[in-house]
């Protein structure tokens, strides 16, 4: 249900930005109070991104007050900050159908809004980004101001860097705001994270900064000594000198909740020719005790009473793939102390939880650095270690160079347990794992799994822990078909499928978690019905078998059909002159859009009934 904004005087005045900056700056104050209610009550009722939210309505206010948004570009990175920009931009009635199907998109989109300037999910694209539009603004000579919003986490990635070192060569008029919470998703972790944290305590540089300055002044040629002193001591202590030896002018930290110095702040670097960068400190969940108590669990919410002070207890149901992986390495752990665990900043999503408080030695978060998480694999694998990549399906396609110059190339053992593959539902396109299966099976000495359910999946982790080579399982997000994971280990046969049902004419060859939805199908056809459960290797074999005494090869997959399994079906037909046809379901050529995941495989044909209507067409 959509809440009344005339509910909210002021943020009723303030729909969209050309209101919000007819209201007088003493009354942006009881806006933001107002704002961070609105926010707090319509995520509650809807779920979505909530403790990043939070922390960054001073700074939305300030930014839109002071900016002449749309035609002044505003970037935010990332975008699980983005909501309270939702609501001042026209969106703020129809916060209600955030993340649900043909309501708003959970993150700033393109096609949404105009003042939605680049369309986000993945973190650490907002200074490249920003730097092209200040590049186009500088010969366009329009004098359009353009600004990036990055956060502490976000800003430790390498892209984040080389957009960083370009723009001081460039020098372009940019300003970037680094909103320094101390927290991405999970805590924050590595070394440039520790060097901001620094200035939180750094009364005591100011200190001797100004009085050294004092008592050398007298003294001409000691001069040049006390500045170069100064800035030495300045790079070990703040990152003001880290930033302005990248070229950029840098100011701060300053507290980001204080939304009049906020706006004095950013509309006196507004005019400031070359690259600006302003240091802001937040809270995450600020203004609602739970979320600031804790913003990891805050992070996203399902719907939940602000007065309850907690959020609903998670019903009891079946385990999720991603428990299975979680408790798969601590048993394999157990087993081999040569296990390696890697992840780039998704501890939590990829229940990697109970393995990082048991083996803490043998854990590694590597931040928001993808590309660095597979090489560094690849350096323990040389050495003779067995690390595990624990990655998102989207967030591998960040590290796909490094998969196959730095792994697959060398043929080191490193297994990926690519968790999020194929259907993810409300995080939209930026987070549809639709693509792994087609960019991972072209790769040789690769080897892709697909477990259609819990023991599966258990077994194919233990299978490509063991493959003298890379290997990879890709498993969906949310629980599975409830069956109970064997506790015992077993190798699978490499490139062996499972026949499941025998039947005639109509061969259905499932590849991973639509299996189950294939049966209804299989049923009604008189169909065989395989689990094939290798994309790379093909159970050859059984194909040529199978080609003998059916017409026609149905592929199902829940990754983009182009290049997918189903194509790899495709091209053994033709190789080996097989005389049966083929049909390929799985998803379409375009970007998938959010909706639950049952709603997504309705739209798509591939639940139940849509398997087995695709197939009755075609027969």
């Amino acid at each position: 249900m959509a809440l009344d904004i005339n509910d909210y005087p002021l943020l009723a005045k303030a729909n969209l930005p050309e209101q919000l900056r007819q209201l007088p700056q003493d009354k942006l104050p009881a806006l933001s109070d107002e704002l961070r209610s609105y926010l707090l009550q319509s995520v509650s009722q809807s779920s979505g991104h909530f403790a990043s939210g939070l922390g960054t309505v001073e700074l939305t206010v300030a930014l839109h007050y002071v900016y002449n948004t749309p035609f002044d570009r505003l970037i935010w990175d990332v975008g699980h900050q983005a909501y309270p920009h939702k609501i001042l931009t026209g969106r703020a009635e129809r916060m209600h159908t955030i993340r649900q199907k043909d309501g708003l998109h959970p993150f700033p989109y393109r096609e949404e809004s105009e003042y939605d300037v680049l369309s986000v999910g993945h973190s650490s694209t907002s200074i490249s980004a920003a730097l092209g539009m200040a590049i186009a603004a500088q010969q366009a000579r329009n004098n359009r101001k353009v600004v990036a919003v990055i956060g502490d986490g976000a800003i430790t990635a390498g892209m984040a860097f080389e957009a960083l070192n370009h723009a001081g060569e460039v020098r372009p008029d940019m300003l970037v705001i680094l909103n320094d919470n101390e927290m991405s998703i999970s805590e924050n972790v590595g070394a440039l994270n520790r060097y901001f944290a620094r200035i939180l305590s750094g009364s005591f540089y100011t200190s001797l900064r100004e009085g050294g300055k004092k008592i050398l002044s007298g003294v001409p040629p000691l001069h040049e000594l006390a500045s170069r002193a100064e800035e030495h001591f300045k790079g070990m202590v703040t990152p003001g000198t880290f930033f302005e030896e990248l070229g950029f002018n840098y100011i701060g930290p300053i507290d980001g909740h204080d939304v009049l110095g906020l706006v004095d702040t950013i509309r006196n670097m507004r005019n400031l020719k070359g690259p600006q960068l302003l240091h802001i400190v937040t809270k995450k969940g600020k203004g609602y005790a739970p979320a600031e108590a804790d913003p990891i669990g805050y992070h996203a919410v399902s719907k939940f009473n602000p007065d309850d002070k907690k959020q609903p207890a998670k019903k009891a149901g079946r385990p999720s793939f991603s428990n299975i992986f979680g408790n798969w390495i601590c048993d394999m752990a157990a087993q081999d102390e040569r296990l390696q665990a890697i992840t780039p900043a998704m501890r939590e999503g990829s229940d990697l939880v109970r393995f990082s408080k048991s083996y803490p030695k043998r854990y590694f978060d590597v931040a928001i650095a993808e590309q660095h998480a597979v090489t560094l694999a690849a350096g323990m694998a040389i050495e003779g270690l067995k690390p595990v990549v624990a990655i998102y399906s989207s967030f591998l396609q960040r590290g796909y160079d490094q998969l196959i110059h730095d792994v697959a190339l060398q043929n080191l053992d490193v297994l990926f347990a690519v968790d999020r593959a194929g259907v993810v539902g409300a995080d939209g396109p930026t987070h549809q794992g639709a693509f792994d299966i087609s960019f991972m099976r072209c790769i040789p000495n690769m080897v892709v799994m697909t477990p259609s359910d819990e023991d599966e999946c258990r077994q194919m982790l233990y299978t490509g822990y063991q493959y003298q080579g890379p290997a990879a399982v890709r498993y969906p997000r949310g629980s599975g078909t409830g069956i109970d994971a064997q506790q015992q280990m077993q190798l699978l046969q490499l490139g062996k499928a499972k026949v499941v049902r025998q039947g005639e004419n109509v061969a259905i060859l499932a590849f991973g978690p639509l299996l189950s939805a294939c049966q209804h199908a299989a049923e009604q056809l008189n169909a065989t019905l395989v689990d094939m459960r290798f994309v790379k290797p093909l159970d050859e074999s059984l194909l040529t078998e199978l080609a003998q005494s059916h017409q026609l090869f149905v592929t199902v997959e829940d990754n983009a059909i182009t290049g997918g399994a189903g194509s790899a079906i495709n091209e053994f037909i033709a190789k080996a002159r097989l005389a049966v046809q083929s049909l390929n379901l799985g998803l379409p050529d375009h970007f998938i859009k959010h909706g639950s995941q049952e709603e997504i495989y309705t739209e798509l044909a591939l639940d139940n009934n849509g398997i087995l209507a695709s197939i009755q067409q075609r027969l």
